[in-house]
């Protein structure tokens, strides 16, 4: 992976390691989900093939999903991301209109 100036800075580094490490706990919950649901689903009767695989991907994809999302909203806070859009945001408003084109 070719060094970016995120990958460069102290906060990018930090940044970047906690996304990491969130998407390992990710991981590790997606997996506690499916085997939590197929428990429950077990209770009530035989598991087929089929519904073992339907439960584990839809469970484990929405898991790390919704989880994943978040992560990468905390990652672009705390990287400092949403900072520079925004400079970049309100330089582009403060801009004269013919200049904007």
């Amino acid at each position: 992976m070719p060094e970016t100036p995120l990958h460069q800075s102290l906060a990018g580094k930090a940044a970047l390691a906690s996304f990491r490490r969130r998407l390992v706990y990710l991981a590790i919950a997606g997996a506690a989900m499916v085997v939590a649901a197929m428990l429950y689903l077990a209770s009530y009767g035989p598991l087929t093939m089929t519904m073992v695989v339907t439960v584990t991907l839809g469970v484990f994809v929405s898991v790390v999903l919704g989880g994943g999302l978040m992560a990468a909203g905390f990652f672009s806070a705390s990287a400092g991301i949403d900072d520079a859009v925004s400079k970049v945001s309100i330089a582009a408003a403060d801009a004269p209109e013919d200049a904007v084109t």
